[in-house]
């Protein structure tokens, strides 16, 4: 049995996609076949006419509008491709889990590689030149599998004194289900003593 939403209208299909793009960037062609019931041919013909690009050029395009350069770290050694970055604010990177991140026999990522995401963009949104990952308390909440899609939003919570030590929690989403959470404390070189508060144990190192 055709399911009733194949029937849509051209227009009507069109305007669809273009709305659940806007809302989610990150949205990928396959969940675009899942939520719109059509062919994975469909929605990339429907892109091209509406002049939607594929994900990857939507996010190269998102990352050369809207992040500040990366101090702490040479970009290639960024774990994901960081989309948004407000340094000593927040970050959002997005991380493909490909073949060579996960085990042959389950086509489940390795852990090593999520954290890495997660603590490469901790680190990526300092604003100093030398920032390190003094401690990190960080939870898997469920496995991620091959092919999907880790999306990563960090912000720092707290920074405090000179060579200070920075507050930075994390969270890791897969759509809209969080499969990684962390709590980071990141040491800076010099810190801006106006920047936040923080505790004053942070100043131990």
């Amino acid at each position: 049995m055709v399911p009733i939403i194949e029937r849509m209208p051209k227009r009507q299909r069109h305007q669809q996609l273009a709305r659940l793009i806007d809302e989610n960037p990150f949205i990928t062609d396959r969940e675009l076949t899942r939520l719109l019931k059509v062919s994975i041919q469909t929605i990339r013909l429907d892109r091209m006419e509406l002049g939607i690009p594929e994900l990857r050029e939507r996010l190269k395009l998102m990352a050369e509008r809207s992040y500040d350069s990366v101090r702490s770290l040479p970009l290639h050694e960024v774990i994901g491709d960081i989309v948004d970055l407000e340094l000593d604010k927040s970050g959002i990177s997005v991380f493909e889990i490909r073949e060579e991140h996960v085990f042959s026999r389950t086509g489940i990522a390795r852990g090593h590689h999520v954290f890495a995401q997660a603590n490469s963009l901790a680190v990526a949104i300092i604003d100093d030149e030398i920032a390190l990952t003094v401690t990190a308390d960080i939870r898997f909440i469920r496995p991620v599998k091959l092919g999907e899609k880790c999306i990563a939003k960090a912000y720092v919570r707290s920074i405090s004194g000179e060579r200070s030590k920075a507050k930075v929690e994390l969270f890791t989403y897969v759509g809209d289900e969080m499969v990684f959470q962390g709590n980071f404390v990141i040491f800076r070189s010099a810190g801006d003593t106006e920047s936040g508060g923080g505790d004053e144990r942070a100043d131990r190192y």
